[in-house]
């Protein structure tokens, strides 16, 4: 396990827990929690044990309050410091967005379990996540007009497709903070808890995909929903599932799949994600910044 500053990562049970942790500034975001956290991400990828991530915030307070607006050492807040020629030169890129895509392109399914305010980058990662839920205590805002810049994380990509268009823009150009019903009611999260509950709540719905599903099934799911859902034409998903149920009809997951069902036992799917994703993994070509 790698040693970390302001992130926890703990896994057991074939569940991975991702805490922010800097508990003196409410988990407020900084290049080295953005590092920490793909690299977590990297490490559950890699592990076949690991069947869901859970992402939450150290405390009962904030899940995230932000870009940390008085970073140690002072410096560039929102971007980095160094001046370039070229627009496409990496040092451009911002920081929610290399995390945000990294988390995209996450082969284990992410649950988000928002424990208080999360505001700015604290809402913008969590519109990778495949679920999120909400404790009642938690408020969000898209507070980018209100500091001057626009919205980043590639949220103007993530946040109309989970919530239409019209609540987006709502949402980004008044900049106003909005409580976890009103998250609830616009689609940002499935479910609202109580703080006591919020955990237990992510577990269950960890647990339900842990204990019954195809490693390899959730993994290419998540590709295909994210990736394909925002296609030109359903040809397109034509193509990848025809595929995909034609390598995975006969994979051992799939025998397995039909003779628990039959047996009616648990399942015990023996490929994994490092080792048994079809040939044809990954269909797409990243694109680079540029």
């Amino acid at each position: 396990m790698n040693a970390y500053t302001q992130i926890k990562l703990d896994i057991a049970d074939g569940i991975a827990t991702v805490t922010l942790h800097r508990p003196e500034k409410m988990n407020a975001f900084t290049r080295t929690m953005m590092a920490e956290i793909i690299d977590a991400i990297d490490t559950t990828d890699a592990d076949d044990s690991v069947r869901a991530v859970i992402v939450t915030g150290h405390g009962d307070r904030a899940f995230c309050a932000g870009a940390d607006l008085t970073p140690e050492g002072g410096g560039h807040v929102f971007s980095d410091p160094n001046p370039v020629e070229d627009l496409s030169d990496e040092r451009v890129r911002d920081g929610g967005g290399r995390l945000t895509l990294r988390l995209f392109n996450s082969k284990k399914p992410l649950i988000g379990a928002c424990n208080g305010v999360a505001v700015g980058v604290g809402a913008t990662m969590q519109l990778p996540f495949d679920i999120r839920l909400a404790s009642d205590n938690a408020r969000f805002g898209f507070v980018f007009a209100r500091r001057g810049i626009t919205p980043e994380a590639a949220s103007s990509w993530f946040l109309p497709r989970l919530v239409g268009m019209q609540t987006a823009l709502e949402w980004c150009m008044t900049g106003r903070v909005f409580d976890a019903e009103e998250a609830r009611e616009r689609g940002l999260v499935r479910s609202v808890h109580a703080q006591s509950e919020l955990m237990d709540a992510a577990v269950g719905i960890a647990r339900e995909i842990a204990d019954n599903t195809s490693a390899v099934s959730v993994s290419m799911t998540r590709a295909m929903l994210w990736r394909l859902g925002a296609g030109g034409h359903p040809m397109d998903a034509h193509r990848v599932d025809s595929r995909a149920i034609y390598r995975l009809s006969r994979s051992n997951d799939a025998k397995e799949g039909i003779a628990s069902f039959l047996e009616k036992r648990p399942p015990a799917y023996p490929d994994t994600v490092s080792e048994n994703m079809p040939d044809f993994y990954p269909w797409w070509e990243e694109p680079a910044f540029e």
